[in-house]
């Protein structure tokens, strides 16, 4: 199979468009067979841009005088010889002025060595039939533009290449273009980059399906976020005088706000960039956002960075947890806001899916390339939760136990039933608690059951049949405690340890794991539950040789509630305190 991608962006290999053109390409290779095709792919790509291409003289004298070969000696000789060449043709350009560039335009104008000049009386209208074999040949249009929305922009295009390719061409006509070169949207934008990669997976099996073209014309942001962060991308305020890029980065991060995160009460935060002594206030309502220069009331959090490291966290350069955790940038205020930044900034809206044409610059290019691309400020800094989980990390967890929660209860249950029912009646309680450890992986088969959880299920059932037949239980119990201890200490100088699997939960899941702040503040934790265990045999074994035997289980049982709550106040409190500096 052969493959001619016409790149027709005057910007080459700088093209927002020719992103999504290779996607596609890429998808056509993921799944081409060459024993099925007979042929190897082979992919060429023009830039015109780069071409000596003439405009057309309209001499006629390539139907008339030498048929099929035009008058003019340029580079497009070489283009009409590729177009016959190629068995999928595929058009990528961004939107100009509702049109196609210039320069494509006239390399279109230039195929009239293709055509014969005999009327073609099948079109409507009127037409020329093609001077060689066309069939068989199919062709692809890829196409940006600076819109909220494609819909009613392509009018002409379509028209344009209705005329030219009939109706068997596919067309992705992709809005917000511009978005694919911000480096701090990439996450959104590789989405779709992955759909365009389905696309040419689909187009090779038969066709671009109807679910998918329906989701490639979904915007990839909301109206009303795409509309501020393109007038804000200009770098002017509303008298049109110039604006600071410290001014314009801090709007573009307000433009992200979600006011659907909104918890009942308005937030100010104030950004205070130290390196250039700049600071402004963001407030955060149920309507919207608002940047203010000044502000008089009390601030619900401060952050306190040099603007070159809070601009590098936006573009990635930087990991947010990990600049934090280095002390590159401090926190004053309520920390809750740090650890829910994705939940405020991510950018979504009720989005608007209607039909209309809406209002723009005609050349349909929203500035977005310049200022925004570079300066925008969709700040990662989530302190909390880590959205770098790299790919290594991410594949070595199966899909199946990646969509499963961790519970602490199927670490904690068998642990509970031991040390309160042998207690009470030594045999019976044994067996329920042996019957306990076999019970839990089916009452938690939609939870994960990691290591700990599998570990504590043995020990529990060894401990349970070991008073079973006839261990002391004075030894027995006082042992379990110390044996949970350690399980919680030695964990704690491993990697990831204990309280940590079960509390990503509420993180974002395994990419907490990268937050070096999250791991500290769990490991201090499991810490804290290791020596309250291993400190508990010491008292478990003087309750037990006194007239409270009976109740040692609901003692020790009701210790770690108490230090549950510690965890969920230290949890809260650590972060906030070593963000302060």
């Amino acid at each position: 199979m052969k493959i001619l991608l016409i790149n027709g962006s005057p910007k080459g290999e700088r093209s927002n468009t020719l992103k999504l053109s290779n996607a596609f390409i890429d998808g056509i290779r993921e799944n081409y067979d060459e024993s099925t095709y007979s042929s190897p792919l082979i992919v060429e790509r023009i830039d015109v841009k780069t071409l000596n291409i003439m405009p057309c003289l309209g001499c006629f004298a390539c139907w008339k005088n030498t048929p099929g070969k035009c008058c003019i000696k340029d580079d497009m000789q070489n283009v009409l010889e590729k177009i016959l060449w190629a068995d999928l043709v595929i058009w990528s350009f961004p939107l100009y002025y509702f049109s196609l560039p210039g320069k494509l335009k006239t390399l279109i104008d230039r195929q009239l060595p293709l055509n014969l000049p005999f009327m073609d009386r099948d079109p409507e209208g009127g037409g020329h039939p093609s001077r060689y074999d066309m069939a068989g040949k199919k062709t692809v249009l890829i196409s940006t533009c600076g819109f909220y929305t494609a819909k009613g922009n392509y009018d002409s295009v379509i028209a344009q290449f209705d005329r030219m390719c009939g109706k068997g061409y596919q067309s992705i006509f992709c809005a917000q273009g511009e978005l694919f070169r911000v480096d701090e949207l990439k996450k959104r934008t590789d989405e779709y980059l992955d759909l365009v990669k389905v696309a040419g997976r689909e187009f090779l099996s038969g066709g671009i399906s109807k679910s998918t073209l329906n989701k490639l014309e979904e915007p990839l942001y909301p109206k009303d976020v795409f509309e501020r962060m393109a007038d804000t991308s200009w770098g002017v305020d509303e008298k049109g005088e110039k604006m600071d890029e410290t001014l314009i980065f801090t709007k573009q991060m307000a433009n992200l706000y979600n006011p659907s995160s909104y918890t009942g009460k308005d937030i100010v935060l104030e950004m205070d960039y130290t390196d250039v002594n700049r600071r402004y206030f963001i407030l955060l309502t149920k309507s919207g956002s608002k940047v203010l220069e000044d502000f008089d009331g009390n601030v619900t959090t401060t952050v306190h960075t040099p603007y070159s490291v809070w601009l590098d966290i936006a573009t990635n350069k930087i990991d947010g947890p990990t600049a934090l955790f280095k002390r590159m940038y401090t926190v004053d205020g309520d920390f809750s806001l740090m650890m829910n930044w994705d939940k405020f900034f991510d950018g979504n809206t009720a989005v608007d899916k209607s039909d209309a044409n809406f209002d723009n610059t005609p050349y349909g290019d929203s500035n977005l390339s310049d200022n925004f691309s570079t300066k925008t400020a969709k700040t990662i800094g989530n302190v909390f939760e880590n959205n770098a989980l790299d790919e290594k990390t991410s594949n070595t967890t199966s899909a199946k136990n990646n969509a499963k929660k961790t519970n602490m209860l199927c670490l904690l249950l068998g642990w509970m039933i031991f040390w309160i029912a042998p207690s009470i009646d030594l045999k019976w309680g044994s067996f329920l608690s042996v019957f306990t450890c076999c019970l839990i992986p089916l009452l938690f088969s939609n939870y994960k059951l990691i290591f700990y959880d599998k570990l504590s299920l043995a020990l529990v059932g060894a401990l349970s049949v070991s008073l079973l037949l006839g261990a002391p239980i004075i030894y027995i119990m006082p042992l379990s405690y110390f044996i949970f201890g350690i399980i919680w200490t030695v964990s704690a100088f491993f990697k990831i340890p204990l309280t940590a699997h079960y509390s990503l939960n509420n993180y974002g899941g395994d990419k907490a794991l990268l937050n070096p702040l999250f791991v500290r503040t769990n490991r201090i934790l499991t810490i804290a539950w290791g020596v309250l265990y291993l400190l508990t045999p010491i008292w478990s074994y003087f309750i037990m040789l006194s007239s409270a035997s009976s109740f040692l289980g609901l003692i020790n049982s009701a210790l770690p509630i108490f230090m549950g709550i510690f965890t969920v106040w230290f949890q809260k409190w650590y972060p906030s305190k070593f963000a302060k500096g």
